[in-house]
């Protein structure tokens, strides 16, 4: 099996993360897509708004009427920093007969040389590298052994920290947000 691992703080999961898992299982050629809340994600100053259970709920939530997509706790359970790194050896550990492929936007693309172990992690995986707004689809950086599959995808124009600004103005979800991840956050109170 080609399975994909789309990372991120989820704070909240919203259209556009399934988007982008929906646009790597078409384009990519993959299987699954398994989603991996991190605890804190090294290249982000601010640590999440939502507690790691209501992003991890948000997010089983969001994915639940597709087989095809999975949410793993594993970083949540871990603790700490998130490395990419440490995640795709956990996952080649568990899925040892299958091809791993880390889901990242053109956003992330340029920085991938300040990633922890880059050199070890290009032996791992294949990148799949979707289009994100207000982001060119890289040229393929200088890393020796990067393998970088670049697909177009939908470029939605939505990210949780817009979701979190219209959560805190009353303004609506609708169409931004899964229908249950909405009623979950309004349900808890989330990001008022």
């Amino acid at each position: 099996m080609r399975i994909g691992l789309l990372g991120g703080s989820f704070d909240p999961v919203h259209c556009g993360h399934l988007a982008a898992a929906q646009d790597a299982l078409a384009e990519g050629g993959l299987d699954r897509v398994i989603l991996v809340p991190a605890a804190q994600a090294p290249l982000k100053s601010d640590s999440p708004t939502a507690s790691g259970p209501d992003r991890l709920a948000m997010l089983r939530l969001a994915t639940e009427d597709d087989p095809r997509l999975a949410v793993s706790d594993w970083e949540l359970v871990r603790g700490g920093l998130s490395y990419t790194v440490d995640t795709v050896r956990y996952f080649a550990a568990l899925h040892p007969s299958d091809r791993l492929c880390w889901i990242i936007g053109a956003d992330q693309a340029g920085q991938l040389a300040r990633w922890k172990e880059i050199d070890a992690l290009v032996q791992l995986v294949e990148f799949i590298c979707l289009g994100r707004p207000g982001y060119a689809l890289p040229e393929t950086p200088g890393l020796a052994g990067l393998r970088l599959r670049l697909c177009v995808g939908r470029r939605l124009d939505v990210s949780s920290t817009d979701v979190r600004a219209r959560v805190r103005s009353g303004r609506s979800l609708e169409g931004l947000v899964p229908h249950k991840t909405v009623e979950y956050l309004r349900a808890n109170r989330l990001y008022l």
